[in-house]
C-alpha cells in the first residue's frame, strides 16, 4: 500500500511509525518531518486526495492540529485517534483515509496497534454508511 507519512515534530513514537510502515512492506511517498503542523496535514492530505497514496498518517502533539488541517483538503477524512479499535472503526463505518494520531500520550506500541488496524481495515459495503459517508464526502 502507498502511505503518506508526516509528522511536526520527530519523537520515538513517529520514528517507530516510520519503522513500522517499512517493516510491513508499505510504500512511504512522502514523508515530512519537523514540517509546521498545518503544512504536514495539507500535504498529506493532498498527497491522499490526489491517488498518490492510498492512505495518509499524521502525527503532531495533539493530533488535533494536523487532522484539522488535512480534513481543509477536499476528499480527506482524517479521523483522530486513540486506540486500535477506534481506528479499525474510522476505516470501517466513516472509510477515514487519513489517520491522525497525538504524539503526546501515543506510546509506540499503541501507535503500532493503531497503524495495523487502520491499514489493515477496509470500508464495510454496508449500505446504510455508505449513504452516510456519502452524506460528509466532498464532490
Amino acid at each position: 500500500m502507498r502511505v503518506a507519512f508526516g509528522t511536526d515534530e520527530r519523537t520515538p513514537v513517529s520514528d517507530d511509525i516510520a519503522a513500522a510502515l517499512a517493516a510491513a512492506g508499505h510504500e512511504v511517498v512522502l514523508r515530512l518531518e519537523d514540517e509546521p503542523w498545518p503544512d504536514v496535514g495539507r500535504r498529506v492530505g493532498e498527497a491522499v486526495a490526489a491517488g498518490e497514496a492510498d492512505r495518509g498518517v499524521v502525527c503532531c502533539w495533539t493530533g488535533t492540529g494536523v487532522s484539522i488541517a488535512a480534513n481543509k483538503v477536499p476528499g480527506v477524512r482524517a479521523a483522530l485517534c486513540t486506540d486500535a479499535e477506534t481506528a479499525r472503526g474510522a476505516r470501517r463505518w466513516n472509510d477515514a483515509n487519513v489517520l491522525a494520531m497525538g504524539l503526546r500520550l501515543t506510546s509506540p506500541t499503541v501507535a503500532q496497534e493503531m497503524l495495523e488496524a487502520f491499514l489493515a481495515a477496509d470500508a464495510e459495503a454496508d449500505p446504510d454508511e455508505a449513504d452516510n459517508i456519502a452524506r460528509i464526502t466532498d464532490g
